[in-house]
């Protein structure tokens, strides 16, 4: 194993913001299917959100946007 670089650590991180996103994202799809858990399934849903806009926040400082 070589030297760790910036890139490839980045590229880690958004690998598990993503698989994170997308757990969080059907657990709000499973709860939506119990009828009576909606409000557990909108919090979980804000939760996907959450990681989708720090994806996009990440993307951008590592792009030299953020300062």
């Amino acid at each position: 194993m070589g030297v760790p670089t910036t890139g490839e650590a980045y590229s880690q991180l958004m690998e598990h913001l993503r698989k994170a996103q997308e757990c969080s994202a059907m657990l709000a799809h499973l709860y939506r299917a119990q009828d009576d858990k909606p409000r557990v399934a909108n919090q979980w849903l804000q939760v996907s959100e959450g990681f989708k806009k720090m994806q996009y926040t990440l993307t951008q400082l590592a792009m030299g946007k953020l300062n």
